[in-house]
């Protein structure tokens, strides 16, 4: 009987260590080895197994409808995805707070100011900073500034100052360094006077320089400052004060004291009441606009629209619709506000109507807070006259 002899290689199993924690009371040797006694006794397996990463595709939104393999130029402009959101919602947030709009809560001793004293303070407020020194002008933006974080709500005067800051501060960092800031390149006509034999011109003793601050190649200069500082506080005084005469005066009343002031023009056949009613309209017609953008910019952000799913004609197609609502609620409106009108009997024609506003300025009483408002005025009047002479 005939027997056959197979022989198996040995197979060493991983060492096991003695020295075992609490947790694990075996522990293993992180890289084990099989190790075949006859063919290949150092032969190592390893137990890994690499992977590879799987590419992703992109996806490329494509604005070109000719040729379907290029894209076009202006479709990275178009805002896509969480983009076009954010738009949005920056829309309805930026409206939220009045802008230009009559606050009537809480009460302050601006809203008590006659109309009339608040136009001549605008007035005022346009034509100083251009007359005055430099430190009259930001003088009278840190009042402004002041006045507007005691008379505003906070929610108010945190989003405008906040805008009108911004603007001002950028129109004066380019004015400042880019109209007098890039040196020219001039070449002096006559030769240095150690050449020539005469004395070098002394330097001056007052400590005057013309040149304010250097910036790599920028520089500010005198004049630099000077048309910035001019350009960036008429800026802010005239935001600022026309949006503080319209938070704390109602239309109505400012329509009265436009109507007072035009009045002598009547002797010359002026339309002073046409003029007036359309001011009146003008004015009311502010806060339709700012609730129809603000109410189209929530209702698309209410939607929850999917925008990355979106093509770029798509997204186009959608800001499309949102101006297109805006103009015909817009229109919507002022076709009712026209057929009231009609109803109560305008005719537009001044012979045949007569407007009568809710509050009359021929009263010509003054009270405590126009007295105080006044000496004020002559006070800043007489201190931007006074700073050209004894400040320059």
């Amino acid at each position: 009987m005939s027997c056959r002899i197979h022989v198996f290689p040995t197979v060493l199993s991983p060492s096991l260590s003695a020295n075992y924690t609490s947790k694990n009371l075996i522990s293993v040797s992180p890289r084990p080895r099989f190790s075949l006694n006859r063919s290949r006794p150092n032969t190592q397996l390893s137990w890994k197994k690499t992977l590879k990463p799987l590419k992703r595709r992109k996806l490329e939104i494509r604005s070109s409808t000719h040729d379907p393999g290029e894209t076009g130029r202006w479709g990275k402009f178009v805002p896509k995805g969480a983009v076009a959101e954010k738009i949005f919602r920056l829309i309805s947030g930026a409206t939220s707070s009045p802008i230009c709009q009559f606050v009537s809560s809480p009460t302050t001793f601006l809203h008590s100011v006659d109309p009339r004293i608040k136009l001549v303070w605008l007035l005022a407020l346009v034509a100083l900073p251009a007359r005055s020194h430099i430190v009259m002008r930001f003088g009278l933006v840190i009042y402004l500034a002041l006045l507007s974080i005691w008379i505003l709500p906070k929610h108010v005067w945190m989003d405008q100052l906040g805008r009108v800051g911004l603007l001002s501060g950028f129109l004066f960092l380019m004015l400042g360094f880019g109209s007098d800031g890039v040196p020219p390149l001039v070449q002096l006509r006559t030769p240095p006077a150690a050449m020539v034999g005469l004395p070098d011109i002394p330097m001056s003793l007052g400590g005057y320089s013309y040149l304010v601050m250097k910036l790599g190649p920028l520089q500010l200069t005198r004049k630099g400052l000077s048309v910035a500082s001019t350009s960036a506080c008429l800026t802010f005084t005239i935001f600022q004060s026309a949006s503080l005469c319209l938070t704390t005066t109602t239309p109505e009343q400012l329509a009265s004291a436009f109507g007072w002031f035009m009045h002598p023009l009547a002797c010359i056949g002026a339309p002073v009441a046409e003029i007036i009613l359309t001011l009146l309209l003008s004015l009311r017609f502010v806060n339709l606009v700012f609730d129809e953008v603000r109410n189209a910019a929530l209702g698309i952000v209410a939607r929850r629209i999917k925008w990355r799913q979106l093509t770029v004609m798509e997204t186009i197609d959608i800001y499309v619709i949102y101006v297109r609502r805006i103009f015909k609620n817009i229109f919507s409106h002022a076709e009712q506000i026209s057929q009231a009108m009609i109803v109560r009997g305008f005719r537009g024609k001044s012979n045949y109507h007569k407007i009568y506003l809710l509050s009359d300025s021929s009263d010509s009483s003054l009270g405590m807070e126009d007295i105080i408002s006044l000496l004020c005025l002559v006070a800043l009047i007489g201190g931007a006259f006074l700073s050209e002479f004894f400040l320059t």
